[in-house]
């Protein structure tokens, strides 16, 4: 059994895959070719969201995020230490400081409610976390941070295809940032990510900064990055879009259907006004490493996302000493994943439920 199986989604749309790829061996235009903007198109069309820029990386969004919002060396981003590394690692290249608020620990999601009180006259912006595929709670996040005139950035890196009260995660403030990773929802076969604004400004800036900040050929207007994505994957993504809806309502099925064969395991809930994509699909265990010992041994993958919450990692514990954020800890002590795809069979879900009971 795979933890994800991109092999049958690949079996699936082969013949669309495959065809995509060649047009772009054919025509040639590896950096920025058509498909960049057909994808571009194709993602604001979908999300709801004016505009859309493709990047390298959902890391790459992050930084290019932060780096349009003229975020400085002694900046405070507000974000959640459960989350991966990428989230603060982006605050921190730009010399600014990751600070964390603790998480809801039946979501894992930043818990909006403790975020006030960590605003400072240095706070530039907050990075909710759609953590697992669901979005936190963004209307109380936006409306905070309108009252005190700072961004929301949300990383959406796990969550492409979710919706909160029937708007589309990636649409849902200042900045939508994504990540086409191949494991995804919707991935690619490298990496990639997209950024997302309804502000014209913004989307302008974060355009030039993707190209080392030109603004016309060899004119260069602001610091930038290389920071394009290539043809070759967005023309991937194109023809994995074709059944996309599909994956989307399959993955919600399997993650409801989970709920019910593992409801004493505390499964990460999904609140009722949003949905999930289940980018994994995480319960909570005090005995994870037994568990997962015991589902190895029958031939079930397990991964652990996170085993440790960013204030405790090596490269970034020093600036955090003396704070704890007890929900993130216990999390990272006892959430355990299960395999999640698209095209996972009920006959799987059901062999992992009775090797878990067992």
């Amino acid at each position: 059994m795979d933890f994800i199986d991109l092999k049958a989604q690949y079996r699936a749309l082969k013949r669309d895959i495959d065809a995509r790829i060649q047009r772009v061996l054919d025509h040639g235009q590896y950096i920025l070719g058509p498909e960049v903007r057909e994808l571009e198109e194709k993602l604001e069309a979908y999300t709801g969201a004016r505009h859309c820029v493709s990047v390298a990386s959902g890391t790459e969004a992050l930084l290019i995020a932060l780096m349009a919002l003229d975020i400085k060396p002694g900046d405070e981003v507000i974000t959640t230490p459960f989350t991966f590394v990428a989230t603060a690692e982006m605050i921190v290249l730009l010399g600014a400081k990751a600070v964390f608020v603790d998480v809801e620990e039946d979501t894992a999601n930043i818990d909006a409610s403790k975020i006030a009180a960590a605003i400072t006259p240095r706070t530039r912006a907050i990075m909710p976390v759609s953590l697992y595929g669901q979005p936190a709670d963004m209307d109380e996040i936006n409306a905070l941070a309108t009252r005190h005139k700072i961004a929301v950035l949300e990383d959406a890196a796990q969550s492409f295809g979710a919706t909160y009260k029937g708007r589309k995660s990636c649409n849902l403030s200042a900045i939508g940032c994504t990540s086409f990773f191949p494991s995804k929802p919707l991935g690619c076969y490298g990496d990639g990510g997209a950024l997302f604004t309804n502000d014209a400004k913004l989307a302008e800036a974060m355009r030039e900064i993707r190209v080392h900040g030109q603004s016309g050929r060899y004119v260069h207007s602001r610091i930038g990055v290389g920071g394009r994505m290539d043809s070759i994957q967005c023309a991937v993504l194109l023809a994995k879009l074709s059944r996309f809806d599909w994956e989307v309502e399959r993955r919600i099925a399997l993650g409801r259907r989970y709920d019910q064969l593992l409801a004493r395991l505390n499964p990460i809930r999904v609140k009722s006004d949003r949905t999930s994509v289940y980018a994994q699909y995480t319960i909570r265990t005090p005995e994870r490493a037994r568990l997962q010992e015991a589902l190895k041994a029958k031939g079930i993958p397990t991964a652990v996302h996170y085993p440790q919450s960013l204030h405790q990692q090596p490269a970034y514990a020093g600036w955090y000493k003396g704070q704890s954020f007890p929900v993130s800890e216990k999390l990272a002590r006892e959430v355990i994943s299960l395999p999640m795809s698209a095209d996972l069979t009920e006959a799987d879900q059901d062999r992992i439920a009775a090797a878990l009971a067992a």
